[in-house]
């Protein structure tokens, strides 16, 4: 197979080691620059160039898209989608987990376990917003958030009312979640590979902090989850509509609740906690599966 993979940086860990993984299985990869990609949107032959010239046939693109470029870079592979190009990811599934809300909403529907979560527009219904999640202390997450960044815990009532307020007063879209404290910290990464958990890891947050991302100094340790986990995370998945993504859970006393979905979700902690070649995984999923015309959406959307 040849394929193409869809990302800003080629010496980055995860781009790197799909590179590899393709490569040490017999297949050809190419790493194209997501921005860099044009379209010309014909009705009979759509096709992208770039650098000055057509973009060559791809067997499957791997998309690696990176939530700052979430727009652009869905558009690039919808048109991968126009042409009939099998992508490990679709468009609309992307598009669709990194709306935080419209994620929560989707979960919601299929009767995944969700932290309660609330969300609102006025500020004349803040207090009525906190105490519908519970009250303090909670969490407060701007929408566009990545990283753990923009993501605050708000130990009172007063203390809620006035982030609430300042990020509302910034016109930021934000959404108000109840604190699972007995998590302590930790959050657990099901890496999802088409209906089955290839690997999970614990994230555990430094001292102090309740972020348990790697970006923000958290480390991560093989954990055995329980089918009841499993199951959530392969369900959650299946509602995103992703063939490949890292859920998110944390440990409640009423069950596994899914806190994201990510569709991108890096390789370097996830290989390094668990010794498992997720990117070889992947290689062969696509290798398994890959086909002209072999979308669901075929494009739409």
């Amino acid at each position: 197979m040849h394929l193409a993979i869809l990302s800003r940086n080629a010496s980055l860990y995860s781009t790197r080691r799909l590179v590899e993984a393709a490569e040490q299985q017999g297949h050809t990869a190419r790493v194209i620059d997501t921005l860099r990609c044009y379209m010309n949107i014909a009705t009979h032959k759509p096709t992208i160039h770039y650098k000055g010239a057509d973009l060559e046939h791809f067997d499957a693109v791997i998309p690696r898209i990176g939530a700052s470029v979430t727009f652009y870079g869905a558009a690039v592979l919808r048109q991968f989608e126009m042409m009939g190009v099998y992508t490990l990811n679709e468009s609309v599934a992307i598009t669709r987990s990194r709306d935080k809300l419209r994620s929560l909403q989707l979960l919601s529907r299929k009767g995944i376990g969700l932290p309660v979560t609330g969300f609102a527009h006025s500020p004349d219904d803040i207090p009525d917003l906190i105490r519908m999640v519970g009250g303090a202390p909670l969490v407060i997450k701007l929408l566009e958030g990545t990283q753990g960044i923009g993501v605050v815990l708000a130990e009172t009532e007063k203390a809620a009312e006035s982030v609430i307020q300042a990020f509302m007063g910034l016109k930021a879209n934000i959404m108000v979640q109840e604190y699972i404290k007995e998590a302590g910290g930790a959050d657990i990464r099901c890496f999802v590979i088409g209906e089955k958990v290839v690997a999970a890891m614990k994230r555990q947050a430094m001292p102090g902090e309740f972020r348990s991302n790697l970006h923000r100094g958290g480390t991560a340790e093989l954990v055995k989850i329980t089918p009841e986990e499993r199951s959530t995370a392969i369900r959650a998945a299946r509602a995103m509509g992703l063939r490949v993504c890292g859920v998110d859970l944390l440990r409640s006393n009423h069950g596994p609740v899914v806190m994201e979905v990510n569709s991108s979700p890096g390789l370097e902690g996830i290989e390094a906690a668990t010794g498992k070649d997720v990117a070889g995984q992947i290689i062969e999923f696509i290798a398994r599966n890959a086909g002209p015309n072999k979308n669901r959406t075929r494009g739409r959307g």
